[in-house]
């Protein structure tokens, strides 16, 4: 387990702040939507991608409810991650493409 999960953890522990994955999944949902609304206006809905912007407390929010979700899930997320970059390696490798094709 990476130390910043392990981080999580500990905060989660530490301040009573576990919760049932669905919790933490809508918690991650929410971060995520959070991104995009920077995103979204900063842009101005994408007129002027050039000045989109997203502040970095919510990368940190999206990086933490990730991180959150995986210690409820007993995930180990650098493990996941590990294999979620060799998938994306393997399909580049296959055919120059890094989507699922889906």
């Amino acid at each position: 387990m990476h130390e910043d999960q392990r981080r999580v953890a500990a905060f989660l522990d530490e301040a009573d702040l576990h919760a049932p994955p669905a919790y933490r999944l809508l918690d991650l949902t929410a971060e995520v939507g959070e991104v995009a609304a920077d995103a979204a206006s900063s842009s101005g809905y994408g007129a002027d991608p050039e000045a989109l912007s997203v502040a970095r407390d919510e990368i940190g929010d999206v990086l933490f409810a990730t991180l959150a979700l995986a210690e409820e899930l007993d995930v180990d997320a650098e493990a996941a991650l590990a294999e979620s970059l060799a998938k994306y390696e393997a399909r580049l490798d296959a055919d120059g493409n890094a989507g699922s094709g889906e």
